[in-house]
């Protein structure tokens, strides 16, 4: 089925090639190629056709389809040889460029014989000569041929590295990196990294580098101990090579790198990522290096014991480690093998298992800010971390483990949760056979106590609609259990998480407050309608009547909702004091901590943390004294002492390592203890608690927890300026399954895709960050709840849009981002929006992209009155002054001076003189300096002009401004020496 109309004129036809060159490589841009070539026959004229064939073999060469391109060739060969006259001096370069490609393309194909490879460099050769060209491309690729055979290379590679470059041989980037791999096939890993250098550094690049030489020089680096550039090459180098058929064998070799530095769950990621160059990449040398680099990773995987791990392999059958091993060794042996025969070598052979053979070369190598084992991409849940206490044996009994797990609960110990999880999977069992033991208990109650252990987790989790109908479920089994206050209790547990729904479904405060006033109610009639209680079951049932009100308080923050708390926990503390239940007292002095938080008395706060530290010292139980330590931590924030709430936090962590960590919340501890450090300037040590943190709530199951965590952490990553950290870990996250699936809350990934966008454009990956911007711009449109942020990310957009030079498209982001700023106002954002498109237009296309630029300044001019009329003040610049420059700005590209010196005045009055606390002396310098630059140097009036520059030197020298005064003396001194 054809992709586009069918060109009707040669002048269409340029068009459209003009707009397939603009797509990315792949089968879209070839099967438009090949449709083109096809309507370029229609003309009577040869030129179309040759611009078409060329345009096909692009296509063919870097989508890798080896096997078409010298088809095509051998076709533009025929037309030059039949009519030379056709090819213009372009096209003759092109045509002659071309036979490298060509011979690229033979050497990737095991079924052509090594006769015609070597025939093929004859004629080229010939060609060459006969057009009296150089013939170092020739060599070139005579020397290319014998790295590839196997044969010996050190002549080969004399005679085309020791000659002068042509206009015909290939970049710089890519004969570095032919030398560089000659040094390193000589073992010589310090002279290839010396002659990668330009290429690595980013001096030298073209379509395939520095990403091809990255992915080679990856385990050099690491071998001469230069493992932090390793890793920063690695996360860019992949970026630029990640799902391009054409660049599968770089694909491989990150796999390999991830392999041998510990980093093997993070190359199951990538290879699932890449699962598609499987099936698409049609050059068998290509899909040997692919393989080659997979089967390194695999055999690694294997080799630490997970082999039953699933793999993405080929399309149509699920895969393990272990059996999609099998199957690409098997492949990539019989691949090495067809080159060998043809080649009369074994070198594909005896390379492929060098790479096998090599040890891995670091234990472990953090590449990303997820540090991820495979245990975490395990099928089956990850062991718990090993803590420095060492945890109470679980007993080997089945009666003595029921009967320990409650024990433990009802003592609250961390260590009841492992009890219940042996208990789960021994129930689950299909022979399993309940104890006939009265101190255990029918099966039903065990069933009842388990039900009750998932609610309180599903609880932990924010699943309040699932723990109150796992307690509900509960509270039935233990009336068929005959277990009156089990009953009661599971039922007093379900009615706080039907308080805590409202929230949950975003039904307001007021809503919440109400929900938690009824909730308590019905608790306290439950605890009077309920005798014989057993007194940690109504000292239980006390803490949730107290917790139920603290909620609401907490919701409301209502002075009047404050003494309800402290009443309820003096009934929970004396109740529990007088039956000694030490978790219970702790937990009624940690509310009523929290109460006087809450109602914003700190130091009293403080106090009571204090003597319940002390008490938990001397009397237990330790498990609660990372929560009431990470409690002080935050109570300091409060009182502005972040480096008190560090230490506090800090210490908090290191006594939750001796507790199970989703028994402690030792996420949120990571999570406080980053806030901390950014109070302190320390956004580094900040980003790794953060990062702990999301994967703890993962870990957990709390994902929409972890993801907001993350999405902190990957915006921090980026406001440090570590663009290729942000990208990957954003990569890893939108990776995910319940992400890909469209299960995770939309607009929590729409901000995870913002962010990559942004770090894409900080990359200057300008066109992966427009595409991004404007596939988010048409979804956001679509938030009639949010028109806010619809109207930021279009006009983010129309500023990436048109630094691509589209404006006809950045002016329709623009219209959209002010249609959702009329329902919700965005002043600054649009104001700064506007002002940059005007800018850019008038940038660009200069006096004729004035009246669309003036019309973007008329639009932001009425932004800044009716931001003035609302009472907004800018955060940044004044609108108003903001305004007036790019006025001026504007008009001096499209060369309307005196209407940019007009402007310009216009904004230094708006402004005022800076004083000497003023942080706006930098604006008023820059306008002071562009006023003059107009006047003196564009209307040739440099007295007036010195002048100003003069007096604004000695204004903002006498008030200490010494640094802005640079460009302006600069500038002086320009004028004075053209004077």
């Amino acid at each position: 089925m054809p992709t586009a109309p069918h060109p009707q004129s040669t002048a269409e036809l340029y068009q459209a090639l003009q707009e397939n060159d603009r797509r990315p490589y792949g089968r879209t841009r070839t099967v438009t190629a090949e449709e083109l070539v096809d309507a370029a026959e229609q003309f009577a004229e040869p030129v179309p056709l040759v611009h078409a064939l060329l345009e096909l073999q692009e296509a063919y060469t870097y989508g890798s389809e080896p096997r078409k391109s010298p088809v095509v060739f051998a076709r533009l060969l025929t037309l030059f040889d039949e009519q030379p006259d056709v090819f213009d001096e372009r096209l003759r370069h092109m045509l002659f460029w071309r036979f490298k490609w060509v011979g690229h393309a033979l050497r990737q194909l095991p079924e052509i014989p090594l006769a015609s490879l070597r025939q093929w460099s004859t004629e080229m050769r010939d060609r060459y000569e006969k057009a009296g060209l150089g013939l170092q491309p020739y060599y070139g690729q005579a020397y290319q041929l014998a790295a590839h055979v196997g044969e010996d290379t050190a002549l080969a590679y004399e005679l085309w590295a020791g000659r002068t470059r042509t206009r015909l041989s290939d970049c710089e980037a890519c004969e570095i990196c032919e030398r560089a791999r000659y040094h390193l096939a000589a073992g010589d890993d310090e002279r290839a990294l010396r002659t990668w250098e330009p290429v690595l550094a980013g001096k030298e690049s073209c379509q395939e580098e520095p990403a091809r030489s990255i992915s080679y020089a990856l385990l050099p680096l690491l071998r001469t101990g230069r493992t932090d550039r390793a890793r920063e090459l690695h996360l860019a180098g992949y970026r630029g090579c990640r799902r391009n058929p054409s660049m599968s064998g770089e694909v491989g070799r990150h796999l390999e790198f991830c392999a041998l530095t510990g980093n093997e769950a993070r190359g199951l990621e990538l290879l699932a990522e890449n699962r598609s160059l499987f099936d698409d990449v049609d050059s068998p040398l290509d899909l040997l290096s692919f393989l080659t680099g997979v089967e390194v990773l695999l055999q690694r995987v294997e080799l630490l014991g997970h082999g039953e791990l699933p793999a993405a392999g080929y399309a149509g059958r699920t895969w393990t480690v272990a059996g999609l091993r099998a199957e690409v060794r098997g492949r990539a042996d019989d691949l090495a093998a067809r080159f060998d025969a043809r080649n009369g070598t074994t070198a594909h052979t005896d390379l492929r298992r060098a790479r096998l053979d090599r040890a891995p070369l670091l234990d472990a190598l953090e590449l990303t800010l997820r540090t991820r084992g495979l245990d975490d991409v395990a099928p089956v849940a990850p062991a718990a971390a090993p803590a420095p206490r060492t945890a109470a044996a679980v007993p080997e009994s089945l009666p003595e483990l029921i009967v320990r797990a409650r024990e433990l609960d009802e003592q609250g110990h961390p260590d009841a949760a492992a009890c219940w999880a042996r208990l789960r999977t021994l129930v689950a069992a299909p022979d399993y056979t309940h104890p006939d033991d009265p101190a255990v208990g029918p099966l039903v109650r065990l069933r009842a106590d388990l039900l009750a252990d998932e609610a309180s987790r599903a609880g932990e989790k924010d699943g309040f609609d699932e723990a109150a109908a796992r307690y509900e479920e509960a509270a039935s089994r233990y009336d068929e259990a005959g277990a009156p206050g089990h009953a009661a209790l599971a039922r007093a547990c379900a009615l706080l998480p039907t308080g805590e729904i409202p929230a949950e479904r975003a039904d307001g405060a007021e809503a919440q407050a109400a929900a938690l006033t009824a909730a308590h109610a019905a608790l306290v009639r439950l605890h009077e309608e309920t005798p014989g209680l057993a007194p940690y079951q109504e000292a239980r049932l006390l803490r949730l009547r107290a917790t139920a009100l603290g909620l609401r308080l907490q919701t409301s923050r209502n002075e009047e909702h404050v003494a309800p708390v402290f009443a309820e926990v003096d009934l929970l503390l004396d109740f529990a004091t007088r039956h000694d239940i030490a978790g219970q007292v702790s937990g009624a002095l940690m509310l009523r901590a929290s109460t006087y938080a809450l109602s914003g008395d700190l130091p009293a706060a403080v106090t009571e943390v204090d003597a319940l530290l002390d008490r938990l010292k001397a009397h237990g139980p330790a498990w609660h004294l990372p929560r009431t330590l990470g409690l002080r931590g935050r109570i300091q924030f409060g009182l502005k002492d972040a480096q008190a709430a560090h230490a506090d936090l800090t210490e908090s962590l290191r006594l939750a390592a001796d507790w199970p960590a989703d028994r402690v919340d030792t996420a949120r501890l990571h999570g406080d203890l980053a806030e901390a450090c950014m109070h302190l300037g320390r956004p580094d040590e900040a980003l790794r608690h953060l990062t702990r943190s999301a994967e703890l709530e993962l870990r957990h199951g709390s994902r929409t927890d972890a993801f907001c965590t993350y999405s902190n952490a990957a915006r921090l990553t980026l406001d440090l300026g570590r663009v290729e950290d942000c990208i990957a870990l954003l990569d890893s996250l939108l990776a995910e399954p319940d992400v890909a699936a469209g299960e995770l809350d939309d607009r929590l990934v729409a901000q995870l895709r913002l962010t990559r966008a942004r770090a894409l454009n900080a990359g200057e990956d300008l066109k992966a960050a427009t595409a991004e911007f404007a596939a988010l711009a048409a979804e956001s449109a679509g938030w009639d709840d949010d028109p806010g942020s619809h109207a930021m990310i279009a006009a983010e957009t129309a500023v990436l849009l048109a630094e691509s030079g589209e404006f006809g498209r950045a002016r329709e982001a623009a219209d959209q981002a002010l249609a959702a700023h009329a329902r919700a106002p965005r002043y600054e954002q649009l104001s700064n929006c506007l002002r940059e498109l005007a800018r850019l237009q008038a940038q660009q296309q200069g006096s004729e992209g004035l009246a669309d630029a003036l019309a973007l300044l008329a639009d932001a001019g009425r932004i800044a009155d009716a931001a003035r009329a609302a009472g907004y003040e800018a955060r940044g610049r004044s609108l108003d002054s903001a305004l007036a420059y790019e006025h001026g700005r504007v008009n001096a590209y499209a060369r309307e001076y005196e209407t940019a010196l007009a402007a310009l005045e216009k904004a230094l009055a708006l402004l005022g003189e800076p004083g000497p606390d003023e942080d706006r002396a930098g604006e008023w310098a820059e306008c002071v300096r562009l006023a003059a630059a107009v006047e003196g140097i564009y209307l040739e009036r440099p007295a007036p002009a010195l002048t100003r520059l003069d007096a604004a030197v000695s204004r903002l020298t006498a008030l200490g401004h010494t640094e802005e005064t640079e460009p302006l003396t600069s500038l002086a001194a320009r004028l004075r020496d053209e004077g």
